[in-house]
């Protein structure tokens, strides 16, 4: 039998976790977490998770759990090969993401997947790392960390992986890690993922939902479900909103289904009172992933010449929330 994946998982929230969960219940890896303000809860008691998938698990550990990421030299045994990165996306804030993984990357080596959300979260590491591959992940799971070490995943785990273009690495030796990592992730068989070869289209995809509710719920403190009959809030802020994400992704030559903004309401009901992890940022305090959620696709509206006023407004608000919640907790933001 030929040995494990040897996996380095940062960031285990809710997504992480459960990403930690299907990659550990597969059998064809073994998972190192870097955990940070729950560190302390998981070495103590284990995790507890509550999933609609797996059940009630109680007191699980992964096959190692550390509060910091190692640093792995070219010639160690023990390299990783693959990290996979579920932390938010806060590129304003130091260190970024790349400066923390880069202790454990072995170039030419480890595959980077970025369980992330936004646009252009790829770059820095392309730059950075430019003999790996990097895998994009697009996450759709309703799955948060309720309390430190519980995980409450109502949402069935749905993933598509695919790779971001290395243009210094063959393309076929790219969609080859990004099938060997599904097979590996879902070798569990309760999760649904899936190689997704156009990932820029995918990530547009869930922009449409992850630019637009995502940053007004938060900022308005509504849920998916109340907003829709929140007034005129749907047709005269959402809809509109989530346009310019479709007028944007045409500029840049992603062509997005003609119902897309039909199916991204439809997929929040208003029974279900879906409350985004920007709002939940928002309530808790926490600082907000809004550069690449809005803040990239404005930039890239403007680069184009295409207007873009409700983003632009939702992006400002954000980025004074940001100011603000950063001056309260005495961090620094670029």
């Amino acid at each position: 039998m030929p040995p494990k994946a040897r996996v380095l998982l940062v960031g285990a929230g809710g997504i992480g976790t459960i990403a930690a969960l299907n990659l550990e219940r597969g059998g064809l890896a073994e998972v190192t977490c870097v955990l940070r303000s729950n560190y302390e809860a998981v070495v103590t008691r284990g995790i507890e998770i509550l999933s609609c998938e797996h059940g009630h698990i109680e007191n699980w550990r992964p096959t190692a759990v550390l509060n910091a990421v190692p640093h792995v030299r070219n010639e160690d045994s023990g390299k990783f090969d693959y990290i996979v990165c579920t932390t938010k996306n806060i590129p304003d804030v130091p260190p970024s993401i790349c400066e923390t993984i880069a202790p454990a990357v072995t170039p030419g080596h480890t595959v980077i997947v970025l369980i992330q959300n936004g646009l252009n979260i790829e770059k820095p590491f392309l730059s950075r790392f430019p003999q790996n591959v990097i895998l994009s992940g697009v996450s759709r799971c309703d799955a948060h960390e309720i309390a430190h070490g519980v995980i409450e995943q109502k949402e069935e785990d749905d993933l598509h992986i695919g790779a971001f273009r290395n243009p210094l690495l063959a393309e076929d030796i790219q969609q080859k890690t990004a099938e060997q990592f599904v097979h590996i992730y879902g070798a569990g068989g309760k999760t649904n993922v899936r190689h997704e070869p156009n990932c820029e289209r995918d990530r547009w995809s869930k922009l449409v939902y992850n630019a637009t509710l995502n940053p007004i719920c938060a900022l308005t403190g509504v849920n998916t479900g109340d907003l829709q009959i929140a007034g005129s809030a749907l047709d005269h802020l959402v809809i509109p909103a989530m346009q310019e994400v479709v007028k944007v992704s045409q500029a840049v030559g992603i062509e997005l289904p003609d119902d897309i903004i039909e199916t991204t309401i439809r997929k929040n009901p208003m029974e279900r009172k879906i409350a985004p992890s920007m709002q939940k940022d928002m309530e808790k305090g926490n600082l907000l992933e809004h550069e690449n959620l809005i803040g990239e696709v404005v930039r890239e509206a403007q680069k184009r010449g295409v207007s873009t006023p409700i983003l632009s407004v939702l992006y400002e608000l954000c980025s004074a929330v940001q100011w603000r919640v950063a001056k309260e907790r005495g961090i620094k933001i670029s």
